[in-house]
């Protein structure tokens, strides 16, 4: 490498859905020149494999004997991040209602976790240039190594109105009951919960915009690069 160039940063950052954490994520990716995984679409993929092939959702033993089954296969580049299935562009799918309501039981199976958490490891290892990877339990579990650990947070309030103004329609009082009863189920459940690290730096993003977001993640790894 030559001198000068910027050495390869790792970069976590978890936090409940609502926060803007893919958008921040993304775009701090873009304009620093990393990679960029989007772990909940990993999640979702298996899911939604789950979903079309008959599998029932309320037996974990059902889901882990075929946890090995499909092959999911992300992009990294942070303007396009693709997903498959087996070959199938899942982008669109795996944002139906039908995965959203499903996935948080199927990533409780320990089987589901451990798959995805080896494919999310060798992504963010045989990454050259850095990644960031975004998710629940990036920086407590996946990445515990990781250079940066940031965790987002904001009130159920403000995440249920940003996650409804996503959903085109969607009551804004429905949302934030769903978005509680996900976190209760992510934070609750006995393999890798939805948790901040020790050393993450917390982020609330309630009374931020989606550019200060950036801005402040932006200086975060930007910081930690120059001390690397």
């Amino acid at each position: 490498m030559e001198n000068g160039a910027a050495k390869p940063v790792i970069v976590a950052i978890d936090g409940p859905s609502g926060t803007g954490k893919s958008s921040t994520s993304k775009a701090v990716a873009a304009q620093l020149g990393l990679s960029y995984l989007d772990t909940g679409a990993q999640y979702r993929a298996i899911t939604w494999w789950m979903v079309s092939n008959g599998i029932d959702i309320e037996d974990p033993s059902a889901i882990a004997a075929v946890a090995g089954k499909p092959e999911i296969v992300s992009g990294t580049e942070p303007d396009n991040p693709t997903i498959t299935v087996d070959g199938t562009d899942v982008s669109g799918p795996i944002r139906t209602q039908e995965v959203t309501s499903k996935v948080s039981a199927v990533s409780a199976v320990p089987e589901v976790r451990a798959r995805i958490t080896e494919l999310q490891r060798s992504l963010a290892s045989s990454s050259e240039k850095g990644i960031v990877v975004e998710g629940r339990d990036i920086g407590t579990t996946v990445l515990p190594d990781a250079d940066l650990k940031i965790f987002l947070t904001a009130s159920p309030e403000a995440r249920a109105a940003r996650r409804s103004g996503e959903l085109k329609g969607a009551d804004v009082n429905a949302t934030r009951e769903a978005l509680i009863k996900r976190d209760a189920a992510d934070s609750s459940r006995k393999t890798s919960p939805l948790a901040k690290a020790d050393d993450a730096v917390e982020v609330d993003t309630t009374e931020l915009t989606l550019a200060q977001v950036i801005e402040c993640v932006v200086t975060l790894v930007e910081e930690k690069r120059a001390a690397k």
